[in-house]
């Protein structure tokens, strides 16, 4: 059986343009135009991804509703925007409820598909074979990217699919800097610089939400991002 993906949209012309391209890709659509509708059928049953709009209906903001109520139901499920909304505002709002993509309306489709697999991607490397580096530990942080676990404290710390291998990213070698394009590299994801912001700030806060004197991402000014060396 195929990849079932949900597409949340109030422009039923539009959901059924991205649902005929997917289904030609072998992915099993379904669609809904509201953020209730969808929501019910996510608490039955979660989709392998969920691409959102921000406004639907008369909710201007029921995707981002959406996205928070889906968060809380999957922590780690593939979660894109794709919306005609594209103000720099909106970008950081949906990366900050825990997207993992943000899209506007102008991407071609085989550009959009492109993501789609590229997440999917990432998906599957967690079914690979055990790796010699499926453990990484450093200090209070225990990392296991077969299980896609992230633990600080031995507390669990709830990541998205790119935040997690930003993290893993980071850590991997502490005190070297990794740029933008290497976070982006390993994430397998295409962003801007300020969306690679928005996630390093989001990484930050959900550590700090369990140890609020976690400082060990540290901001190399024009350079990019390193994980901290232990003193």
């Amino acid at each position: 059986m195929g990849r079932q993906i949900a597409i949340v949209e109030d422009e039923i012309a539009i959901a059924e343009n991205y649902r005929d391209a997917l289904e030609r890709m072998g992915y099993q659509v379904k669609i809904y135009s509201d953020r209730l509708s969808a929501l019910d059928a996510f608490r039955q049953r979660l989709p392998d991804l969920a691409i959102i709009d921000v406004g639907l209906g008369e909710e201007i903001e029921g995707g981002f509703d959406l996205c928070r109520d889906l968060r809380s139901l999957a922590p780690a499920l593939p979660i894109v925007f794709l919306t005609a909304r594209d103000s720099e505002l909106d970008v950081i709002s949906g990366l900050r409820l825990g997207a993992d993509d943000y899209l506007t309306k102008d991407i071609s489709l085989p550009h959009m598909l492109a993501r789609i697999v590229a997440l999917f991607r990432r998906i599957d490397a967690l079914q690979k074979p055990t790796q010699p580096d499926a453990q990484l530990v450093r200090g209070d942080l225990n990392i296991d990217s077969e299980r896609m676990t992230v633990l600080w404290q031995t507390q669990m710390i709830d990541l998205t699919l790119t935040e997690f291998w930003i993290t893993h990213a980071l850590a991997k070698h502490p005190g070297h800097v990794r740029n933008r394009q290497q976070l982006m590299d390993a994430a397998n994801v295409v962003l801007d610089n300020n969306t690679i912001t928005s996630h390093i700030k989001r990484i930050r806060k959900k550590f700090q939400q369990i140890d609020p004197s976690f400082d060990a991402i540290e901001t190399a000014y024009g350079m990019g991002y390193r994980w901290r060396t232990a003193s």
